[in-house]
């Protein structure tokens, strides 16, 4: 009786959804601008996903003044962010206790359009856009996610940028602040258009290293006819870096200081071009036809002489100098190694919404697919001096992906009521080759990955939901096919995922959000560098369990304040982590042992007083003890490479004052980050690195 129930639930909603309304209006010639591609959206949009939905708006951003990507994501529970080299521009995210290295285990949107540049074959994060160039940012966690993807486990990140403005409109921001730091922005539109360059340099969080870039957009929104909209848009990236990848080892970090770094050599260079389409077309009574297609090219060439702190590169006695503390020359060790890398991606994604209401029957279809692929260029060149830039070619290879997915929602309304099933499919066939031995291989695999998430409104201002779905994250090709061609058992990681919360407005003053989650791993894969020591990648069954808490509060008299708050009691191995090739076990794993770089206990807070152009704001960001290793290691070896050693909880303070002058136009700041000047820790999987000194940066928004 439930089947044929459920059944006509389906074919109904379905039917009614595709067949024309009788007797419906035509729609009257207007205007159509198109919107932002959303994962959220706005809150009559955001009250319909059963799970944990967050938005940052563009007024927090710029009370905070936020300096890095990282610092904004901070300010959303369940999300743990890395820091690295202190600009943020190779984030490490986490979402809900899985490793943030290289954020390998989240979707990154741009506008509701990839932005990693090889989500499927190598989700690594080594370009991430600067915070400069957003003005929302929403975080989705949840069943929801099965319209997105391939990363289904933790959460997708969707960046928005500013919509372009039909009439004139213009602005000029100046940034300037210690270690030698400068932000020139330049934003100019209207009729639809907008331009966008920001120019952003200074020194890093230790010594010799530092970044300059260059981020060039344009967006443009184009009225087809009365029910169509097309949305172009095309950005420029450059980042010229000295930066090394190698931490401290434990001896350099107490005798020479946290902030050294000798390899004053080593740089990073990329540059990325980014090209979209958006196509909409308005069928009526909300009906909508979306296609998205896209290109990106980014290149990265990293020339380094350590790429960790136990790496014998320059030589046995050059490291063990450095594992003794001492200072090394760099300029004597005549070696350096240039990873240099080349990605091509392109796809096209049309989706469908499909809204219907028959019988007693209303909700939302969804709908879409995806073909989407991949070109990786791999090279390694071997110079015989500390500043080559040429050399010996010790790796040439090609890998390619092509992936082909799907998805359909159906969002079922039954009076305070909604149900959610969905599902989505995701193909990828993987092939290598070694251009220099000739040898290569192919190989493929496929998921379907069920979900299902519920609604309660028992009021206006109070949602209950809850949710369970099927996680997924594909293998990197180089795991997928070994480096003769041989296709492994390497499979992708698979969890299943719970979540019961709820959002309450008690009222216009006052958010909340709350939700218990926990995730079940039938297989977890760890990359060697996070296993301590550069092991081999490894698999294992783990489990997380945790709740996440989020709160705002604004008077109308001016004081407010907001907080999160994220407890991940349980974030366990759940048997031994084997090495994927040959089954060896991780040093030191064992069931019930922590994950590492999981900390227990995380919170970002913020009071402040906005009143007649005046914002202060004060906000403290506590992230608690970690470990990172799987054997729970605590003490790190005196004269070790510092990357097995408990990570110790820190807090830090950061502070913005901003004041607008609505006569002129202008907004005048000063913020303080790190107030303190604390020095802690933030990452030990290549040796030690720090997080930022103190930063005090003042500068000045003239709008036009």
């Amino acid at each position: 009786m439930l089947r044929k129930q459920l059944s006509r639930v389906f074919w109904t909603s379905l039917l009614t959804a595709l067949a024309p309304d009788a007797g419906a209006d035509e729609r009257p010639d207007e205007t159509v601008v198109m919107p932002a591609v959303e994962v959220v959206g706005q809150k009559h949009a955001r009250e319909r996903i059963p799970g944990s939905a967050h938005v940052l708006e563009q007024k927090e951003l710029e009370s905070s003044r936020v300096f890095t990507v990282n610092e904004a994501l901070r300010k959303i529970p369940g999300v743990n962010v890395r820091d690295e080299e202190g600009f943020g521009l190779r984030p490490n995210i986490g979402i809900r206790g899985l490793n943030p290295s290289r954020s390998t285990k989240v979707t990154l949107l741009e506008d509701g359009i990839p932005l990693a540049y090889a989500p499927y074959g190598d989700n690594a994060s080594y370009y991430h856009p600067p915070i400069d160039r957003f003005v929302r940012i929403e975080v989705l966690k949840g069943t929801w996610q099965s319209m997105f993807g391939p990363q289904t486990i933790g959460g997708t990140i969707n960046y928005i940028t500013p919509t372009p403005p039909q009439h004139f409109a213009a602005s000029v921001g100046l940034t300037g602040g210690n270690r030698d730091y400068f932000n020139g922005k330049i934003r100019i539109g209207g009729h639809g258009m907008l331009l966008d360059y920001t120019r952003k340099q200074g020194a890093g969080a230790r010594d010799n290293v530092s970044a300059a870039l260059n981020d060039l957009n344009w967006k443009s929104v184009h009225v087809l006819t009365a029910d169509q909209s097309l949305t172009l848009r095309a950005n420029y990236f450059t980042e010229s870096s000295m930066v090394t990848y190698s931490g401290l080892t434990e001896a350099e970090y107490r005798l020479l200081g946290p902030r050294y770094n000798p390899f004053r050599n080593d740089r990073f260079d990329a540059r990325r071009l980014g090209l979209s389409a958006t196509h909409e077309i308005d069928l009526g009574k909300g009906r909508q036809v979306t296609t998205n297609v896209y290109y990106s090219y980014f290149s990265r060439d990293w020339w380094r002489q350590a790429s960790s702190s136990s790496d014998s590169q320059c030589g046995r006695g050059f490291l063990e100098q450095r594992l003794a503390g001492l200072p090394v020359n760099v300029n004597a060790c005549a070696s350096i190694q240039g990873r240099l890398r080349d990605y091509e991606v392109m796809g096209v994604e049309p989706r469908l919404r499909l809204p219907y209401s028959f019988a007693g029957i209303s909700g939302e279809w969804q709908g879409g697919l995806r073909a989407h692929f991949e070109k990786q260029v791999r090279k390694q060149v071997n110079g015989d001096s500390p500043t080559a830039r040429s050399g010996i070619l010790v790796e040439d290879n090609l890998r390619r992906t092509q992936a082909y997915s799907g998805f359909l929602l159906n969002s079922i309304d039954m009076g305070r009521w909604t149900l959610v099933p969905a599902i989505r499919y995701e193909y990828i066939a993987f092939d290598r080759r070694d251009q220099l031995t000739g040898r290569g291989g192919s190989n493929w695999l496929d998921r379907w990955l069920p979900g299902v998430g519920l609604l309660y409104r028992p009021s206006s201002s109070l949602t209950l939901f809850a949710d369970i779905h099927r996680g997924f994250a594909p293998p990197r090709v180089e795991d997928v096919i070994n480096g003769i061609g041989t296709a492994t058992e390497v499979g992708p990681e698979d969890s299943t995922n719970f979540e019961l919360g709820f959002r309450a407005q008690p009222d216009a003053a006052l958010r909340l959000e709350f939700a218990l989650f926990r995730s079940y791993f039938q297989r977890m894969i760890a990359v060697g560098s996070v296993a301590g020591g550069n092991l081999p990648l490894s698999e294992g069954r783990a489990a997380t369990t945790g709740m996440e808490f989020s709160g705002s509060w604004k008077s109308a008299q001016g004081p407010y304040g907001r907080a999160t708050l994220t407890w991940i009691p349980i974030a366990e191995q759940r048997d031994v982590f084997r090495q994927v090739l040959g089954g060896t076990p991780v040093p030191g794993s064992a069931a019930g042992r922590r994950l590492p770089y999981s900390p227990a206990m995380q919170s970002t807070a913020a009071i402040g007083y906005a009143r007649g152009g005046l914002d202060l704001q004060l906000e403290a960001v506590y992230v608690g003890s970690q470990f990172s290793d799987f054997g729970e290691t605590r003490r790190a070896a005196a004269f070790g490479n510092a990357q097995i050693g408990e990570i110790p909880s820190y807090l830090v303070w950061n502070a913005s004052l901003n004041y607008e002058v609505k006569a002129t136009r202008s907004t005048f700041f000063v913020t303080v980050k790190n107030l303190a000047d604390r020095t802690f820790i933030v990452d030990r999987t290549r040796g030690i690195l720090v997080g930022i000194p103190r930063l005090i940066q003042a500068g000045v928004v003239q709008r036009f």
